[in-house]
């Protein structure tokens, strides 16, 4: 199982490292607003449901990211345009500190989402054409476990920093992230597998009229995964807060938890996923995360809810570590800077309204945010086991081929 992760050229590592670093810092800009939604809706005198506006408006704007930046990046190259985007969210995020209102704040938010969704299709493209076809497994379920490791370090900031800092200052930090951009430059290479395709690069609208049952299949499984996600940990810290009355450490020491929780399901899952296959263990981690769903949304302790949400972000992660190898061998060759990041992103739209959805099912259900999270969530769980049961199996599929 581990023989994939022998024999490495310098330069794969340096590409899985920056891409890795790219993700978790783009995540950890997004999750420093879940920590702290109450507070902002206070100072500006608005209601929490308001506030959440900025996670829909994010998500929301994220395929227009990913389609501008993943057209860059099949036409100048994945390397230049993965440094210009870390550079752009990274100030967006640094911006948000200083938003005077909340219509300023809902559009540094907005614009941060079309930043944020050009990071996950180009890292994922420059990504899986670098390393060995035996190592995708491995290195997909790394590469989104920079996702839960972004929200774990959100996590630790809030618990470390927030009480000196406040909500604007956790905005502040976000602006670190920028010093990746160095190390880019520094240490990675351009992607072998636009190198070779440059000069033949299909427009994206061409490439998905052709492939359009491909595209609509990849859309529909992808708008599954993130109401999957999403469903799962936006609303989660308001929950802890509002629900149960827990103060910001007890917050902040179960998302460590449960985010560490998914940063251990994704990498196991994808290792296990070269072996067996990606749709069988697709199908495999979103059924159990079924089970684990009564403990993470109904337990009544810290301790229980803890150990249920340590599980289910287990699985919830396992699920997706699987993902950023399926959608790129699932791709067109020609338009895989685009197609991966824009089906995804695609699909980050339609759920957008994740938030404001668990908001009015827990206000219509007496303000229990249990209900919300277990309904979207065990919803979603077994819409992506139905899907990708009934998909195609490409894990053998040749990422540099002409």
């Amino acid at each position: 199982m581990f023989e994939a992760l022998k024999g490495w050229t310098p330069a794969q590592k340096h590409v899985v490292a920056a891409s890795y670093l790219g993700w978790m810092l783009d995540a950890f800009d997004f999750f420093l607003l879940v920590f702290v939604i109450k507070d902002v809706a206070a100072e500006f005198h608005s209601e929490i449901a308001g506030v959440s506006i900025a996670l829909t408006l994010t998500l929301g704007l994220r395929p227009v990211g990913a389609f501008i930046f993943g057209r860059l990046a099949d036409h100048y190259g994945r390397r230049p345009v993965l440094m210009f985007d870390v550079a752009l969210y990274s100030v967006l995020a640094f911006a948000t500190a200083f938003a005077p209102d909340l219509t300023i704040f809902l559009i540094l938010r907005a614009l941060f989402g079309v930043a944020m969704g050009g990071e996950w299709g180009i890292g994922a493209s420059l990504t899986m054409e670098t390393v060995k076809p035996e190592a995708r497994g491995f290195v997909s379920g790394l590469l989104q476990s920079g996702y839960p490791s972004g929200y774990l370090l959100a996590s630790i900031v809030f618990a470390v920093l927030y009480p000196h800092i406040g909500w604007r200052g956790m905005f502040m930090v976000g602006l670190a992230p920028a010093l990746l951009i160095l190390y880019i430059r520094r240490h990675v290479p351009e992607s072998p597998g636009w190198d070779r395709h440059a000069v033949k690069t299909s427009g994206v609208f061409d490439v998905l009229a052709r492939h359009w049952k491909l595209a609509l299949y990849a859309i529909v499984l992808m708008t599954a995964f993130n109401f999957f996600s999403h469903g799962t940990q936006d609303m989660y810290p308001t929950f802890l807060q509002v629900q149960h009355g827990f103060e910001h450490a007890i917050v902040s020491k179960i998302a460590i938890v449960y985010n560490i929780g998914a940063i251990i399901g994704g990498i196991t899952f994808g290792i296990i996923s070269q072996r067996y296959g990606r749709r069988r263990m697709i199908v495999a981690t979103a059924l159990l995360s079924i089970l684990a769903a009564p403990l993470w949304s109904f337990a009544e302790t810290p301790v229980l809810l803890g150990v249920g949400a340590f599980l289910m972000q287990f699985f919830v992660q396992g699920c997706w570590g699987i993902i950023p190898a399926h959608l790129n061998e699932l791709s067109p060759r020609e338009a895989r800077g685009t197609f991966p990041g824009t089906v995804y992103q695609l699909g980050n739209f339609i759920a957008s309204s994740n938030a404001p959805l668990q908001v009015a099912i827990a206000a219509h259900s007496g303000g229990r945010y249990s209900i919300a999270l277990a309904s979207v969530a065990i919803t979603a769980a077994l819409v992506i086991a139905v899907l990708a049961s009934l998909g195609r199996e490409a894990k053998d599929a040749d990422l540099n081929a002409a």
